[in-house]
């Protein structure tokens, strides 16, 4: 960038900072008020949700003395997105907790002012939410799951499952622009393996059945499910699917191996939603978000079922198992 066109970005981001150091204001007397924003059902993420309640807790906030959760679930309907926002943004909480790249986009629509902790967003910069992870520069911090490192390890392990694998697919939600990032990264790592990758969607049971036949005719080699929560709801098909079709999948949920998927690896989601309550108690405290690093994800997790292995008949690697955190027999 040249130094003219720099001065007017600098002034223009010293503007936006001082904007939300005015907005540090103290708070309201009484609870906190934390809103929650989540795309999937609530079912699916109750145990995520409850790290987070349970930090809070050890933070020393006891829910409806020292702070109030408002929370909605849009139940894999991401066109119900932009009112739920609203809904939440006109109760004013202190704090909007957000799930994934789709929910975030929508709340930082809703308002720039709020303070927002997203989490799990799949490239915070390139999907616009954040100016740098270092300096956020907004209403908005939170933390990443890293999936663009992680797609590298799900080729290797579709490379140790499969070694003879040209073809392969990503299951996801093709209208989630972070999942399509990843995907593109995928791709491409895919191609320099000399892996031929196609994303498909799976928001609904209708896709997912049209995806798997589109598996079976073009006699697909792997299989690569998505971390995003929009599919959770069709995990037993898409694993029930994948072993009908004796395709070998790799899942970066392990609530995937849990519903007798083949093998899992992703980011440790419980550690993420108990930092995110951390998040929230700095931004209760005044810290203001911009202010706040968007942190990616350290701690990691392979789940791997051997039950799903020895009914495809499918040799895991020793190298591949002795990784492995959690072996469901």
């Amino acid at each position: 960038m040249r130094r003219r066109d720099a001065i007017p970005a600098l002034a223009a981001l010293g503007l936006a900072a001082a904007s939300f150091r005015m907005a540090a204001q103290p708070r309201r007397p009484g609870p906190a008020r934390v809103a929650i924003l989540d795309e999937a059902q609530e079912a699916t993420r109750a145990q995520l949700w409850g790290a987070f309640r349970n930090r809070l807790r050890e933070l020393g906030y006891v829910e409806g003395r020292d702070v109030l959760l408002d929370a909605r679930f849009a139940g894999g309907s991401p066109d119900r997105l932009p009112l739920l926002a609203a809904e939440l943004v006109a109760g004013k909480p202190d704090v909007l907790v957000v799930v994934t790249t789709t929910v975030a986009l929508a709340a930082k629509k809703a308002t720039s002012t709020i303070p927002i902790v997203a989490l799990g967003p799949a490239d915070p910069v390139k999907s616009g939410l954040v100016a740098s992870l270092a300096r956020p520069g907004g209403n908005l911090t939170g933390l990443a799951p890293n999936q663009g490192e992680i797609a590298g390890k799900w080729l290797e392990l579709v490379r140790a499952l499969r070694p003879d694998a040209k073809t392969l697919v990503y299951l996801t939600d093709t209208t989630n622009p972070g999942e399509m990032l990843v995907y593109r990264d995928l791709e491409q790592r895919a191609r320099s393996l000399g892996l031929e990758s196609q994303a498909m969607d799976g928001i609904n049971a209708a896709n997912v059945e049209q995806a798997l036949a589109s598996m079976q005719t073009r006699r697909t080699d792997a299989l690569v499910v998505a971390t995003t929560a929009s599919l959770l709801t069709q995990r037993r098909q898409i694993v029930e699917g994948a072993a009908r079709l004796r395709i070998p999948a790799v899942y970066a949920r392990q609530e995937y191996p849990e519903a007798g998927g083949l093998i899992s690896y992703g980011a440790d989601a419980h550690a993420l939603f108990a930092r995110a309550a951390d998040y929230v108690n700095r931004i209760l405290r005044g810290t203001p978000p911009a202010e706040l690093p968007f942190e990616m994800a350290s701690t990691f997790r392979l789940v791997l079922n051997l039950r799903t292995s020895r009914a495809l008949g499918l040799a895991i690697p020793p190298a591949v198992r002795i990784r492995a955190d959690e072996v469901i027999e």
